[in-house]
């Protein structure tokens, strides 16, 4: 029954960011979302999503090319969303076109974003789009953060966002009675489009997590945030001032665990389990032995994906953190499910430019455990910790008992001394580009991006390569102290 008290909102607006996947969460945000439909009534609530819904570590995400968390946005009965870097940047252009211009039932909205080959938007992709709810026209901006050289290999040109408010913001702020960026900037962009573009009502924030469960204000402008994984909703309640005309607003986020699953929602998370499972059982290659993988010192599996990201990138060395292997792989069948389970991090490979000095600063890094142990979070890693260092093209002599920064001995090239002023092709992931880990890994120059792949389809091309999988159990770190350890090389 709709509530007509004379304290009540002309408009209830319900927003989501950074989800990341957790369906069930999504599940319970509908129960809310009907529930509020049903006291206010349909015409009087607004449902947005700030991007990144999808994420890929998720079995129903990825074996549907996220057409799971499309069926449970339109389900919820959202009215329009944004993209957000898993969106944009873990999809290809035609899996984007099915999920968001064939399945979609809500309008999608990204002021930034583009074709590049030819300037134009997509059909389904809009700049802005205005919803009249109860007597208000509210205007919606969509903007998500510019990785330019990614979104660039995808095929897309993603502009500054800011600017692209600002236009937005000037050609339909007077056809509107509220005015709301659906913003997957984070807090810091978000704080500054505040001060700078006028005639912003209303920010609605994603992609740094964070929590406000009091809104900020700046000027005129209200900042809003859910935090991430679905643990909040935020709601919005907006009411017009009679005097000035302007929209009042008062925002809470409210914490959605207690609530059951909605009953329809629930059946889409099972059904695109159930086809999930079915869909990534394709066997990509039977193995004769186990490969073991382990964090804290060489492995197997490491060496493999090291290897391969070397081979995949054309380098003189691969370098991957152990890390992104959550778990090694048994002897027999070998699924794409298994490969997701244990690599499930969208992280794709590059070819990078990096000095002697770099790479062994990290390799030094790799040896202590304040660095096996770190945990990570963010930039694509979907694993706990970093783990050491896996190598390929390298041949390492370490002593463990030597000083921190003092444990390499010696290091060879693919058979040439190892030179710390040379400048070495490097085969990593994108992940280190950030300064995330081993932070010298960063300073790389001329970095290509090696995108759609993911580095589990690195590791699924090597695994069916014979010569690959013998050469994965050659050591590549050798301790010096052969007596002390029980031979020259360290076991794997």
């Amino acid at each position: 029954m709709r509530d007509t008290s004379i304290d009540a909102p002309e408009v209830i607006l319900l927003h989501s960011n950074d989800i990341h996947s957790r369906l069930e969460l999504a599940a319970k945000m509908a129960s809310y979302i009907a529930e509020t439909r049903r006291t206010f009534g349909s015409d009087h609530v607004l449902a947005l999503d700030i991007g990144d819904h999808m994420d890929r570590m998720r079995i129903e995400t990825e074996a549907s090319d996220g057409l799971a968390n499309i069926a449970l946005i339109n389900a919820a009965g959202y009215e329009a969303v944004t993209l957000g870097n898993n969106e944009g940047l873990t999809f290809t252009t035609e899996q984007l076109d099915e999920a968001f211009g064939r399945q979609a039932k809500f309008r999608t909205v990204c002021a930034n974003m583009r074709y590049k080959v030819n300037g134009e938007k997509p059909d389904w992709l809009m700049p802005h789009t205005i919803i009249r709810k109860g007597s208000l026209n509210i205007g919606i901006i969509g903007v998500t953060a510019a990785f330019a050289d990614f979104y660039q290999l995808l095929g897309w040109d993603v502009g500054e966002p800011l600017q692209a408010v600002a236009e937005q913001a000037e050609a339909i702020r007077q056809k509107v009675d509220v005015l709301v960026v659906m913003s997957h900037l984070g807090l810091i962009l978000d704080r500054r489009m505040a001060e700078t573009v006028p005639g912003i009502d209303l920010i609605l924030g994603g992609h740094t997590h964070h929590l406000l469960v009091e809104p900020e204000l700046i000027g005129r402008t209200c900042i809003c945030a859910a935090g991430k994984f679905g643990d909040y909703i935020g709601r919005v309640e907006i009411r017009i001032d009679p005097l000035s005309s302007r929209p009042i607003i008062s925002a809470s986020c409210v914490p959605v665990a207690a609530y059951e699953e909605h009953p329809a929602a629930a059946a889409i998370i099972s059904g695109y389990q159930e086809a999930g499972v079915r869909r990534l059982s394709r066997v990509v290659t039977r193995l004769s032995a186990p490969l073991p993988a382990r964090t804290e010192r060489e492995s197997p599996l490491g060496n493999l994906l090291a290897a391969g990201l070397r081979r995949w990138t054309d380098a003189e060395i691969g370098i991957v953190n152990a890390g992104q292997l959550l778990g090694g792989l048994a002897a027999g069948d070998v699924t794409a499910g298994d490969l997701h389970a244990l690599c499930p991090s969208p992280i794709n490979p590059c070819r990078m430019k990096l000095s002697g000095a770099a790479v062994r600063f990290a390799l030094e890094q790799s040896l202590l455990g304040e660095y096996i142990e770190k945990p990570i979070r963010g930039f694509g890693f979907r694993g706990s910790v970093l783990g050491t260092l896996a190598v390929d093209g390298l041949k390492i002599r370490w002593n463990p008992d030597s000083p921190p920064h003092g444990k390499i001995h010696s290091i060879t090239v693919n058979g040439e001394p190892f030179d710390n002023d040379r400048q070495y092709s490097v085969g990593t992931i994108d992940m280190f580009t950030f300064g995330v880990g081993y932070e010298t890994i960063k300073n790389g120059t001329d970095i290509r991006f090696f995108l759609p792949e993911f580095i589990r389809d690195v590791l699924a091309a090597e695994l069916q390569d014979p010569a690959a999988l013998a050469d994965c159990r050659r050591s590549r770190w050798n301790m010096t102290d052969a007596a002390a350890y029980g031979g020259d090389e360290q076991g794997m």
